[in-house]
């Protein structure tokens, strides 16, 4: 399988990633993307193979407290021009950034208990969409380029004043609200709930948390909270990505997929074609309760326009999975993936290989051919 991958010819496909939620040198937030990259020998045009820790912008860590940031604010608008003429894609990940009281949590634990960054999510590092990551996709989309965006592109918190014309230019609008599954809400046995969560809803339920169950809690940009629990508010737990027949076969992604992860709410308008959504499986408490604050029981996962494929936007933190880099060196070895696979509802290899991989991987595919065509 590694004899397989090593000589297959390498094709040459110049992506520009930017991903501005790197906590940690081994990249988590685009791995998935990275580990496509190799495994199907994509190649800078000048630069070789991808270096997943190497070959993007944004924020880069050195895993000992420090960081610098190379992104696209440094350019001016004829290297940015020049930039639009070099790469083939723009693939821009998660737009949600660093912020102080995660970054005192990894790298300096002795502060734990700063009232300063005791919980709230206050205190951004870095983050959100700039005017020249908008220019940049402007370019690219002029010039007839790949363009693949995803989960927190333009929630908080990129300004009001970019999200507006993002969504203007690319027919995509967030509602406001972003969430996320958890296989348990009780806070003494599940720590990966963030404390700024647990505070916000507190702070309009008489200060208590009645949760033991799974279940999803959404968030809006305003930090109000709302929580749907398994049994009470919830039929089926977790959220489903559904296809319809035909994208499923152009893409060759299932039908149904569970989601555990975070996503976000958006919506379109008729230009956009829907390949796929969200469902949630909520009982009759739990549709009153998405009615009283106005969230959708269904809402786009993956959208593009209806007359190209040069641009997708998936609405959910789809490049971010537990996916080992060192398998993306053997050929066919997605035969095997059933090895990794687990029971856990919040294991995330199963969206990986049956759902993201096949769609990264066709999309680059068909926009490499129609390129070689033209």
């Amino acid at each position: 399988m590694w004899l397989f991958w090593y000589f297959k010819e390498p094709r040459k496909l110049n992506v520009l990633i930017l991903d501005k939620t790197v906590l940690t040198n081994s990249v988590q937030e685009h791995i998935s993307l990275s580990w496509i990259l190799n495994n199907e020998q994509y190649i800078h045009t000048s630069f070789g193979a991808y270096d997943r820790k190497r070959d993007y912008y944004g924020f880069f860590p050195d895993n000992r407290g420090n960081y610098r940031i190379n992104d696209l604010d440094n350019y001016t608008s004829q290297q940015l021009d020049s930039l639009s003429k070099i790469y083939d894609v723009a693939f821009y990940t998660d737009m949600y950034g660093i912020y102080s009281n995660e970054w005192i949590d990894k790298y300096f634990p002795e502060k734990i208990n700063d009232e300063r960054f005791k919980a709230n999510r206050s205190g951004k590092i870095y983050g959100g969409m700039s005017s020249n990551d908008l220019v940049f996709l402007k370019l690219m989309k002029a010039r007839k380029k790949l363009i693949i965006n995803e989960f927190n592109m333009i929630a908080s918190p990129t300004q009001g004043y970019i999200r507006r014309e993002y969504e203007k230019e690319f027919h995509v609008k967030w509602t406001g609200w972003v969430g996320r599954y958890y296989d348990n809400l009780d806070t003494l046995i599940n720590l990966d709930i963030p404390r700024w969560l647990i505070k916000n809803y507190m702070r309009d339920n008489q200060n208590t948390w009645p949760f033991k169950n799974s279940g999803i809690a959404f968030v809006r940009d305003d930090d109000k909270v709302v929580i749907l629990e398994n049994k009470t508010h919830l039929d089926i737990d977790i959220p489903y990505i559904y296809t319809n027949m035909d994208d499923c076969i152009a893409f060759n992604i299932p039908s149904a997929m569970k989601y555990p992860f975070w996503f976000d709410i958006i919506s379109t308008d008729s230009t956009m074609h829907e390949i796929s959504k969200y469902e949630i499986g909520s009982n009759i408490r739990g549709d009153s309760l998405l009615s009283k604050w106005n969230i959708p029981r269904e809402f786009p996962a993956l959208v593009k326009p209806r007359k190209n494929n040069l641009y997708y936007y998936m609405a959910g933190d789809f490049s971010d999975n537990p996916i080992d880099m060192k398998s993306s060196y053997f050929r066919y070895v997605e035969l095997l993936s059933f090895i990794t696979l687990t029971h856990e509802k919040i294991e995330r290899n199963t969206f990986f290989w049956n759902y993201y991989r096949p769609l990264i991987k066709n999309i680059f595919t068909e926009y490499q051919k129609s390129v070689e065509q033209n």
